[in-house]
């Protein structure tokens, strides 16, 4: 006899009385305690959350506190067979978890969170995502996250707890374009910025806190993402509605690894720029969202 699929449960530990006043408190006491501060805003809606990078499980409660502090209601994915243990699987559901059936006959992962997003009025519902998979080094990605985010029609949001600058949250929601490849490549730039407890340990490898930058240099960096391809300076500058362009701030930017310089197809005489993956990176911490 088939066994009965498991529904995802609506009312978690982060509904009620004990989220709303006890936790929130403790987490208040524990970030001001400890230095830590929240991005700036939730995005609103559901979404596929991804976390990175993941080196400690010390991870877990610094996301868990952003959450929780900022109203947001997290899902994980976990074994089908895990939820169906006595006790222990009804301790995992009422903390998020989505039970994965992964024989022939279960429901998709994609098709669960679709049939509970049709039936709910969500509001800040994160169904989260770990693409290292492990606390340990590894080579690449698990692009599973981006499977689910397609198969669903849901925006990324890139979240980050940042050892360096003790912040946790989201700091940016991630539109899926046609091209798999260059947004995987895209959403890694931006984690390179951000210094995990065990740097070593984690993908893509750590370079550096993102560069500073001014304001100016920032906006160009936003008119070239719109672009979407390459520019010339002429371009860039109305783009970025700025009155002077000069060319030794693209100089810098070029220096800095965010732009590099392309020749031109039509003007063989003035040069083109374009973004580098490390520019593409570096707004999507500019910009909340594309």
């Amino acid at each position: 006899m088939a066994k009965k699929a498991l529904p995802i449960r609506d009312k978690t530990i982060f509904d009620g009385i004990f989220t709303k006043y006890f936790l929130k408190f403790l987490f208040t006491l524990w970030f001001k305690i400890a230095g830590w501060k929240l991005c700036k805003n939730a995005p609103e809606g559901a979404g596929v959350a991804i976390a990175a990078p993941h080196t400690s499980n010390w991870d877990f409660f610094y996301a868990l506190g952003a959450a929780i502090l900022q109203d947001v209601k997290i899902y994980f994915s976990i074994k089908d067979s895990l939820c169906r243990v006595p006790v222990l699987g009804t301790w995992l559901m009422y903390l998020g978890a989505i039970p994965i059936d992964r024989s022939a006959k279960g429901v998709g992962q994609v098709q669960q969170i679709k049939n509970f997003i049709n039936n709910q009025k969500l509001n800040r519902v994160f169904f989260l995502f770990t693409p290292e998979g492990t606390r340990g080094a590894v080579p690449k990605w698990k692009t599973g996250f981006y499977h689910v985010a397609q198969g669903c029609g849901l925006p990324i949001f890139l979240a980050k707890v940042d050892y360096l600058s003790k912040e946790s949250g989201v700091f940016h929601t991630f539109k899926l374009t046609d091209n798999k490849e260059d947004d995987i490549r895209a959403m890694q730039a931006s984690y390179e910025s951000i210094q995990g407890k065990f740097p070593l340990h984690q993908y893509p490898p750590y370079t550096g806190s993102m560069p500073k930058i001014s304001e100016a240099e920032a906006k160009i960096i936003k008119a070239m993402y719109s672009f979407k391809g390459v520019a010339t300076k002429m371009e860039i500058t109305a783009k970025a509605k700025l009155g002077e362009l000069s060319t030794t701030m693209l100089d810098f930017l070029i220096e800095k690894g965010m732009l590099e310089k392309v020749s031109s197809s039509t003007n063989k005489n003035e040069p083109s720029y374009q973004l580098t993956f490390a520019g593409r990176g570096c707004f999507l911490h500019l910009s909340p969202s594309v």
